[in-house]
């Protein structure tokens, strides 16, 4: 679906400009970028992993059988090929490159995903809650007992310096934690389990995203007046702004003096609240996008070609990162970017459809599914 490609674009605007545009500090990182980078964006790639999952193996009707089994194969072959990529890339990064290792995180999404693949869109909404409820303190309190990480880039460097600590790393603590998104994976596999062609489905996602955020902002506006934000950041002396003074890129471990430290939404981390802005913009950029694409315009055919090759130009803007970051001039430096991604994008969607990347990993993941279906039949 078109609407799908276009979410997926404006995936790929967000993550592209967090690398690029220079943060209060002048450097390159959060700042009103953050709008289109942290939270969304992570909570968006998860979501849309998880939609992506959830058609290809079946749709609005689970696999059973030997096609669960090769849909499970085929989403474990999709993790590994993804997320080598994103280490072998990251092998090219400077450590001061915040790319954040999002090839890793998406195949480890992936991998996250392969036990809830035959479960219906109400199991798995259900889940997606109780996950949300309940995730945030056992992460909380398993931070305290991870292994450190050592390393000072990227996953690529992290896994021979530290292996554990880079899994929990990906998993818990890095710039966008595998597990504390699991909530919105998790919605976005029920959705896939839907009619998404359907107008009243689309107009419902716009209406839930935008009550998602509403109650987001709502409940953060009490927390704040009720003083429950301050309580956590409390233990650790943090004056009477503790908001002001939390850091926009993720803590290395996420506090365990405090029950409130979940309540405390920053733009990466993945506690209770931190995930819900993420969610509900997510679900309004999906809505929206699904809806647009009914009728189309003249910037839909752009954005749905980027989300096409995304995976191809992604790779590509980290493989430029790695010879030359323009931090002198970095908002035109990011306009380049982006003006030359769209361009390639369409041209290339044009005449071949997928991106290259793309082809060779659905390429790989079909031919896998294919040889466990051969050898379930044969058996």
């Amino acid at each position: 679906m078109a609407g799908l490609d276009a979410a997926r674009g404006l995936v790929l605007i967000g993550l592209v400009s967090g690398p690029m545009l220079p943060g209060d500090d002048g450097l390159p990182g959060p700042a009103w970028s953050s709008l289109l980078h942290p939270g969304p964006a992570a909570a968006l790639v998860a979501l849309l992993a998880g939609v992506g999952l959830a058609l290809g193996s079946g749709g609005r009707f689970p696999h059973a059988g030997r096609w669960l089994a090769a849909d499970r194969v085929g989403a474990a072959v999709r993790a590994v090929l993804v997320a080598g990529l994103g280490l072998g890339v990251g092998a090219l990064l400077p450590e001061d490159v915040p790319a954040g290792d999002v090839l890793v995180y998406y195949g480890l999404l992936c991998l996250l995903a392969i036990p809830f693949l035959h479960l219906s869109a109400t199991a798995l909404f259900a889940g997606a809650a109780v996950c949300w409820v309940v995730a945030p303190l056992p992460v909380q309190a398993l931070t305290a007992l991870l292994p450190a990480d050592t390393s000072s880039g990227s996953a690529f460097a992290g896994v021979a310096d530290g292996p554990a600590g880079t899994f929990a790393q990906l998993l818990l603590t890095g710039t966008y934690p595998a597990l504390p998104h699991l909530t919105c994976l998790l919605v976005g596999l029920g959705l896939g389990r839907v009619r998404l062609r359907d107008r009243g489905i689309q107009v419902r996602l716009l209406a839930v995203g935008a009550g998602v955020v509403l109650v987001d902002r709502t409940t953060a506006f009490l927390l704040h007046a009720a003083g429950g934000y301050g309580q956590g950041p409390a233990t650790r002396g943090m004056g009477e702004d503790p908001l002001g003074r939390m850091p926009m890129w993720p803590l290395v471990a996420w506090p365990t003096d405090s029950v409130w430290w979940p309540a405390v939404a920053t733009s990466h981390a993945g506690p209770l609240w931190a995930i819900v802005p993420g969610l509900g913009v997510g679900l309004l950029v999906l809505g929206g996008c699904l809806l647009i694409s009914r009728t189309s315009g003249a910037w839909l055919p752009a954005l749905a070609a980027m989300g096409a090759v995304g995976l191809t130009l992604y790779t590509a803007h980290l493989v430029a990162l790695s010879f030359e970051a323009r931090d002198d001039q970095s908002s035109l430096w990011y306009l380049v970017h982006l003006v030359v991604t769209a361009l390639v994008a369409l041209r290339w969607h044009r005449a071949r459809g997928r991106g290259p990347l793309e082809q060779v990993v659905d390429a790989s993941v079909q031919a896998t599914r294919r040889a466990v279906l051969h050898r379930s039949h044969r058996t």
